[in-house]
């Protein structure tokens, strides 16, 4: 049988065959071109080792209508950023950080659990207050929280984060979010993808539940 027609029935069984082994092989096919091919592509093209994140907890949540809860898209008076603010902006206004300075923050609506984040390297000098990093803390993976002060010693910058919808010490702040090296920031969040993550998250959690 010549390499060619091998191909051709290979194809033919990957995606016309019904049975449980052809989906077990196409299941490992795309594991490994996403692992081995695609994510590299994306760390080498985003300048950094996680270009891709699963928002995996509430701590970036933005309270808002039912459409949004299920879309992950704001579209409502309920959905403003303005109703967040009304909620949390107390301790905001006490860092030095007013409305006006939040105008162009990124990611004004949130991040709700199952978000997929897209993440891109950048130098700690471009980074601002608002920006919403990935960085290393110790945790069990990689936190995904706004910045909220920055600070200069000697030739290296150390940064605070918040996340948007944490509620501990009067709206505050965990200590790992405290002194962030800039050498622990793993990148910037630049774009997401809203719910995709949970075809990922609801095999997890029913794995771990098994």
């Amino acid at each position: 049988m010549t390499i060619g027609k091998s191909l051709k029935k290979f194809w033919n069984f990957l995606w016309n065959s019904d049975s449980f082994l052809s989906w077990l092989v196409f299941i490992v096919l795309a594991f490994i071109l996403i692992k081995f091919v695609f994510f590299p592509i994306m760390s080498f093209a985003l300048s950094t080792s996680l270009p891709l994140v699963i928002v995996e907890s509430s701590s970036m949540h933005h309270d808002g209508s039912l459409f949004k809860s299920v879309t992950g898209f704001a579209v409502t008076n309920e959905d403003s950023f303005g109703t967040w603010w009304n909620k949390y902006s107390s301790w905001y206004t006490q860092e030095g950080i007013n409305i006006d300075k939040t105008q162009d923050w990124n990611f004004q609506s949130g991040m709700d659990k199952g978000d997929i984040v897209v993440v891109r390297g950048v130098k700690p000098e471009k980074l601002k207050v608002g920006d919403v990093i990935v960085f290393e803390a110790d945790q069990k993976h990689p936190v995904i929280h706004r910045i909220v002060n920055i600070e200069k010693k000697g030739n290296d910058y150390i940064f605070q984060t918040k996340g948007d919808n944490n509620n501990i010490s009067g709206y505050g702040q965990f200590s790992f979010e405290k002194n962030i090296s800039e050498g622990s920031v793993i990148g910037k969040a630049v774009l997401k993808v809203p719910k995709l993550g949970w075809l990922k998250l609801a095999f997890v959690e029913l794995f771990n539940r098994i």
